[in-house]
């Protein structure tokens, strides 16, 4: 008896539709005044690494002879860096490039097409320095070793999120203390924030913030300054203005 029971009380739980599930949204309009703000804080400190960029060029009658006499003379330039302390992971190859080579000159001032003279091979590399204090003394060694062109340096600071903490702190209290005085100004009670939006740029400042100088025949090492990077945070915040 039972069991017909329980199977009669499941035959109609089947027969029973489902109930649809509903979803509502509802979004309330802000009434108040809003205030839209955008902030940048800045927070600046020693930068503890360096990336310069170097390479070597050749120029060759073949295009093969060019890209042989390029990989050799680059070989000893890694091999200096390793020399330097420089560790595997911090050298990355940045471009590789083969191009023909034209004179276009006049011949006896007169125009001429272009003259093939022949190939000319460069490859460069990307160096990240961790004691950036010898950063002066690793460029002087590069030129030695064979490099034909140097880049940078550029600094930055490697974990800028202690420097984020503080840009975004700072831009936080500006911009409430901006958005009370619009309040009071406008004779409004107080400010409430409704929405927080951030851009940031961790430890790179947005141009090189030295000059590099190589003296050839000077004893000492170039001279590098690597002054300070900054840590931005943009906020774009709103405020309604309550009474």
């Amino acid at each position: 008896m039972k069991s017909a029971l329980a199977l009669m009380a499941a035959a109609a739980a089947v027969s029973i539709p489902a109930l649809a599930v509903a979803q509502t949204n509802v979004t309330i309009a802000e009434t108040a005044p809003v205030v839209t703000l955008n902030v940048t804080e800045t927070v600046e400190a020693a930068p503890d690494q360096a990336v310069v960029g170097t390479g070597v060029q050749t120029r060759a009658p073949t295009a093969a002879q060019a890209m042989r006499e390029n990989a050799a003379k680059m070989d000893r330039l890694i091999a200096t860096l390793a020399k330097a302390g420089i560790a595997k992971k911090d050298i990355q190859t940045s471009g590789i490039n083969l191009n023909a080579q034209y004179d276009y000159s006049n011949q006896n001032g007169q125009p001429a097409g272009p003259r093939f003279i022949g190939y000319e091979a460069s490859n460069q590399v990307t160096i990240k320095l961790r004691d950036i204090k010898k950063t002066g003394q690793l460029l002087d060694t590069l030129v030695e070793a064979g490099a034909t062109n140097v880049s940078g340096p550029s600094f930055a600071i490697e974990d800028p999120t202690p420097m984020l903490a503080q840009a975004r702190a700072a831009a936080l209290k500006s911009a409430k203390t901006q958005a009370d005085f619009y309040a009071q100004a406008a004779g409004y009670r107080s400010a409430r924030l409704i929405s927080i939006s951030e851009n940031n740029s961790g430890g790179r400042p947005p141009m090189p913030m030295l000059t590099t100088r190589f003296k050839a025949d000077a004893a000492e090492a170039t001279p590098v300054e690597p002054g300070q990077v900054g840590s931005s945070v943009t906020l774009t915040v709103q405020y309604a203005l309550e009474r």
